[in-house]
This record gives C-alpha cells, sequence and structure tokens, in this order.
C-alpha cells in the first residue's frame, strides 16, 4: 500500500462542529477543561453565547447538556474518553439515557471524546481508555461510532445531529491515515466494505482499519483473498453485512484499540453467533491495562497485544483451519 496521508480527527472534529454551528442555531457545544485540547475552542470564538466550558466536572458537563436537551438544543459535549464515560456513567445513564420524551427515546445529548484507546501513549494505562465501547453499549438508547479517519468523524457529527437521540464517538488522540473517500456514505447501524474477499474476513474499526487493510495486502501475496470492513458503528451493529460475511467467507477476525472483553469484537460474535457461526478471533488489549509508551513506541505496545497487520494476517490465515 501507498504512504498514508495523515490528518488530526480533533481538527476535523472542531471544524465539522463551526460548519454545523453556521447551519443549525441549535447546536451547542460544551467542554470540561480540555476544549483547547479537544479543538473545541473553536467553536466557542465562532459562536461564544453557545459554547460552555464547565471545567474539570465531568459529571455536570453531562448533566448540563441534558438540560440544554430538555430546553431544546443538541449539545455536543466532549472530554478525554477516560473522563467521560469513565467519571460519568450514572449521569450518562440516569440523565441522558433514561429519560425519554413522548415517542422517543433518551435524550438528544452528543457526547463526543478523544484521547481512546492504547494509542494514547505516554499518559499510561490510567489515561488508556479500552473500556468505553463495552460501557457505553450496553446503555439503552445509546448509538456507539468509532471512527477510522478524519472523513469519518466529517460525516458522522452532522449525521449525529440530523438523528434524534443520545450518541457516543470515540476519536483517536494521534493522527490517523485517510481510509475513505470523500464520497464515501455513512449511515447509523451500517458496516463499510472496504475490500472484498472469499477466505476470510477482517471487520475492524478506528485506527486499526488501516492496519486490517494492510493484513489483506499481506494475505494477497500469499494467495489469500481477505475482506476487510469498517464496523464504525458498533451499535446498532450491520448484522446483515455480518452475516454475509460469515456465509461468504467463513471465518472473522475482528481487531479493535479496546479490551478484547466487551468490545467491537465481542459484538460481532453476539451477531454472528445469532445468524450463522463461523470461527472468530479477536484481536485487542488483551484484558489487561495499557501502559505508558512514547509515541514513537507505541507501535510496540500494540504489538504486545497483537494490534498489528503482521499479527491480523497470521490470525486469518490459523482461523482459515478452524473453518466449518
Amino acid at each position: 500500500m501507498n504512504d498514508p496521508i495523515m490528518t488530526d480527527m480533533r481538527s476535523t472534529y472542531s471544524k465539522s462542529l463551526i460548519e454545523l454551528g453556521k447551519k443549525i442555531s441549535d447546536v451547542v457545544v460544551l467542554g470540561a477543561d480540555t476544549t483547547d485540547s479537544l479543538k473545541t475552542s473553536g467553536f466557542g470564538k465562532e459562536f461564544p453565547d453557545r459554547f460552555f466550558n464547565v471545567g474539570i466536572a465531568e459529571a455536570n458537563l453531562v448533566t448540563v447538556s441534558a438540560g440544554l436537551a430538555v430546553s431544546g438544543k443538541i449539545p455536543f459535549a466532549s472530554t478525554y474518553a477516560i473522563f467521560l464515560p469513565g467519571r460519568a456513567v450514572d449521569q450518562i445513564r440516569n440523565n441522558v439515557a433514561y429519560p425519554s420524551p413522548p415517542g422517543k427515546n433518551g435524550l438528544n445529548v452528543k457526547l463526543v471524546t478523544s484521547h481512546g484507546g492504547l494509542s494514547v501513549g505516554p499518559d499510561g494505562g490510567s489515561h488508556q481508555t479500552i473500556e468505553d465501547i463495552a460501557i457505553m453499549r450496553v446503555i439503552p438508547n445509546f448509538r456507539v461510532f468509532i471512527p477510522a479517519d478524519t472523513v469519518a468523524v466529517s460525516k458522522l457529527v452532522p449525521l449525529m445531529a440530523e438523528k434524534y437521540g443520545p450518541f457516543y464517538m470515540r476519536m483517536a488522540r494521534s493522527k490517523t491515515p485517510l481510509v475513505h473517500s470523500e464520497s464515501q456514505d455513512f449511515q447509523v447501524g451500517k458496516g463499510i466494505t472496504l475490500r472484498d474477499g472469499s477466505d476470510c474476513t477482517i471487520a475492524a474499526c478506528g485506527i486499526t482499519v488501516r492496519m486490517a487493510l494492510e493484513a489483506a495486502e499481506l494475505l494477497q501475496h500469499e494467495g489469500i483473498s481477505c475482506r476487510v470492513l469498517d464496523i464504525f458503528s458498533i451499535k446498532p451493529i450491520d448484522d446483515e453485512i455480518l452475516e454475509k460475511a460469515a456465509r461468504e467467507t467463513g471465518c472473522i477476525v475482528t481487531t479493535e484499540e479496546h479490551n478484547i472483553v466487551g468490545g467491537m469484537g465481542s459484538a460481532v460474535a453476539e451477531s454472528v453467533s445469532e445468524s450463522y457461526p463461523v470461527p472468530i478471533k479477536r484481536i485487542g488489549a488483551q484484558d489487561m491495562f495499557g501502559e505508558s509508551a512514547r509515541d514513537n513506541e507505541v507501535p510496540l505496545l500494540f504489538e504486545k497485544h497483537g494490534i498489528t497487520s503482521i499479527n491480523m494476517a497470521k490470525q486469518v490465515k490459523e482461523l482459515r483451519n478452524k473453518k466449518l
């Protein structure tokens, strides 16, 4: 594969919010003393009366967002993934997901975080969020997105604003390679086939999508045809695309920057087990906390947990021998 173009999700998020704010006057943005890092402060400069920094008070961040939603606003609340949902699960559950106006499910709050997964690097295990997918996907009424690149971010922000109800989206801290074209369509609950194949499927999300494509390239050189799916919509998950992959390729490797327990891989396994069970191998954090790694050492941390294109290719080859 050619060298990727690297872009920054947080910058794209900021630009997307400003564009959205110009079109929809009810959009408001909230932060918890990380607005410069999340780059949402740009929205505040453009729309100072629609921007709220509540300080280091994540429970308040969620509760104020709920109040704004009740008053008819469309709040986007953002901070680091370790703090949302980490410090505010009770408020997320009981103040956003549980209250439901007549005919609706939950309140119209959008939670968008950054600094998710092991790639946070030097902040270490205490800040490397590997549990948020598991937490957020079991809360009723929430929809959960993990974008692979800035194209996905730019498309998902207006999509979340357009669709009523609570959303959770987690972005990466580091710059990420472009994998999607600007023409790519994104829909709630629909995965994306980035590469077709017949021998096995790799289902990926977030920054591991590019790795999955690289693994498919490696496998092609060995005569193995590998399908690659971007499962950016963790909840609702695309049961149809997964059943099709299971039936047509016979085995699935999942890969994510999250604990293998309860994450996207678990969601895929749950879906496939009820439609067309096939052998599945989950790649991700191996049910252990991360550890501090300087930016240039993050690949070593990924390697420790098997989150590499080489290991993905290896697992595909091993799984093919277990096909039913």
